[in-house]
């Protein structure tokens, strides 16, 4: 397997602290300030773009188009399995495990679907980030009071019902350790209400490039693995623990712990 077979040379890379060093020096200088650039470059296209299209493409083609330079810059190659379990005109909800901010870039040059993420109702009220959001037709969810929550839950499955494939980490944030944290069964309640089915993503290799609360970007390769579908049909709340855990375990099967 690919991810395997490369891990060995990314551990020699790292081993020793010179090598190390430049590699940290050439993310400040050279690939962080570059991500920056085309995020506030490619975000104003998306905004001024998003005046003529209402229903996001230009803006989830300037995200994809985003992404391809972040991991064209950093050096980061993608392997995809399991685009075949994905049809045209489909709607899906994606779960995937979260061990990076590299993560989204990954997935938006991965997925072959339009899709928008779930993200907290606050990052819409943000300038310039909120506008992006709004724009781009992402959906918030409201992760306070249970109320507020459950008709955000309500409004977001209306949006999916509507044909519109989202991307959500059931973990809730980004894992600060080598393994999965649990899931939320927030995600999951989503899928049910929908009636949509989900699609377990697998991730691997993205902690190896960006960890955590770090601006380190390394070279490395990545590993996406697109499992088939999991039905909703039918399902009620009561079964939402039952399909957390069984979406977990799909994702589990194919993911590799994170060398430290």
């Amino acid at each position: 397997m690919e991810t395997l077979a490369t891990a060995e040379p990314q551990k020699r890379r790292t081993a020793d602290p010179f090598l190390n060093f430049l590699s940290y020096l050439r993310s400040l200088l050279f690939t962080d300030l570059l991500i920056y650039f085309y995020t506030a470059v490619c975000g104003t296209a998306s905004l001024c773009g998003s005046a003529f299209d209402a229903e996001g493409r230009w803006q989830h083609g300037c995200a994809r188009f985003w992404s391809r330079l972040i991991l064209m810059t950093s050096g980061i190659q993608v392997r995809v399995e399991g685009a075949e379990n994905i049809f045209p005109g489909q709607t899906y909800v994606f779960c995937a495990n979260h061990p990076s901010a590299m993560d989204i870039p990954i997935l938006f040059v991965s997925l072959p679907a339009q899709f928008r993420f779930l993200a907290k109702r606050s990052l819409f009220r943000l300038p310039f980030l909120g506008w992006h959001l709004r724009r781009s037709g992402h959906i918030p969810v409201d992760r306070g009071r249970a109320g507020a929550a459950a008709k955000g839950f309500e409004q977001a499955a209306q949006r999916i019902r509507e044909g519109r494939s989202v991307v959500m980490f059931p973990e809730g944030s980004r894992s600060r350790v080598p393994g999965m944290l649990p899931f939320k069964d927030g995600s999951f309640y989503l899928a049910v209400l929908s009636g949509i089915p989900i699609v377990p993503v697998t991730l691997n290799g993205s902690r190896e490039v960006l960890k955590p609360d770090s601006l380190h970007v390394r070279r490395g390769h990545v590993e996406v693995i697109i499992h088939p579908a999991i039905s909703t049909a039918g399902l009620a709340a009561n079964n939402v623990s039952a399909l957390s855990l069984r979406v977990r375990q799909q994702i589990a099967s194919r993911f590799h712990l994170a060398a430290e």
